[in-house]
C-alpha cells in the first residue's frame, strides 16, 4: 500500500497553481530575448555609423585643396573673373546667371565667392529643390523674395558665422549630423568653380 505520507505530499503539490510563476519566467525570458535583439541591433547600427563615419573621413582628406582667392586684383578684376566662373559652373540651374550676384557678395563681404555656390549644389542641386522660396541653401529659417536677396543674405551669413571659406570645422558647424560628407562633397563643387 502507498505511503500515506508520499499521498498527501502528492496531493498538496499538485493542487498548488504554478501558472503564474511560469508566465514571470517566460516574461523574463522573452524581455531577455528582446534585450539581446537591440543589442544586436545597435552594434550593427554602431558598425554601419563607424564604416560610414571612416568612409566619410577618407573623402576628406582626399578632398582637393583650394587656392585662396586673390582679393588684392581690384574690384572690377575679381568681379569680372568670379562673375564668368561662377556663372559657368551654374549654368543650366535655377540659379544660372547669378553669377554676378555671388561674386559682389563675396567682394562685400571677404568671403570665398565659390562657398556659397557649392553649398548651393550640396543642399538643393543648384536652386532645383529648395524647401522654401529662394533657399538654396538648407537654412532652416531663411526664406526671400528673390535671388538676389538671398544670396547676398546666404554669403553675409557664411561671413559673420563661418569666415572666409570652407572648412571641416565649419562643416561641422553648418551640417552636424553629416559635415564630413558635406564638406567632401561641398569642397569639391568648390574646386569646379
Amino acid at each position: 500500500m502507498d505511503n500515506p505520507s508520499e499521498t498527501l505530499v502528492l496531493k498538496s503539490a499538485a493542487k498548488r497553481d504554478i501558472s503564474q510563476g511560469i508566465e514571470e519566467i517566460a516574461a523574463e525570458e522573452e524581455a531577455a530575448r528582446i534585450a539581446a535583439e537591440e543589442a544586436a541591433r545597435a552594434e550593427e547600427a554602431a558598425r554601419i555609423a563607424a564604416a560610414a563615419e571612416a568612409k566619410a573621413q577618407a573623402a576628406a582628406k582626399e578632398a582637393p585643396v583650394l587656392e585662396d582667392v586673390d582679393f588684392t586684383c581690384g574690384k572690377e578684376a575679381f568681379l569680372a573673373e568670379w562673375t564668368a566662373r561662377i556663372d559657368a559652373y551654374l549654368a543650366g540651374s535655377p540659379l544660372a546667371g547669378q553669377g554676378a550676384t555671388f561674386a559682389e557678395a563675396a567682394w562685400n563681404n571677404s568671403v570665398d565667392p565659390r562657398w556659397s555656390p557649392a553649398i548651393s549644389n550640396t543642399e538643393s542641386s543648384k536652386g532645383a529643390n529648395c524647401f522654401r522660396p529662394y533657399n538654396a541653401w538648407g537654412w532652416m529659417s531663411g526664406s526671400w523674395s528673390n535671388w538676389t536677396e538671398a544670396i547676398n543674405a546666404h554669403v553675409a551669413g557664411l561671413a559673420e558665422g563661418y569666415g572666409y571659406t570652407i572648412s571641416v570645422a565649419n562643416a561641422k558647424k553648418y551640417c552636424p549630423p553629416t559635415y564630413l560628407d558635406w564638406y567632401a562633397k561641398t569642397v569639391n563643387e568648390m574646386a569646379k568653380i
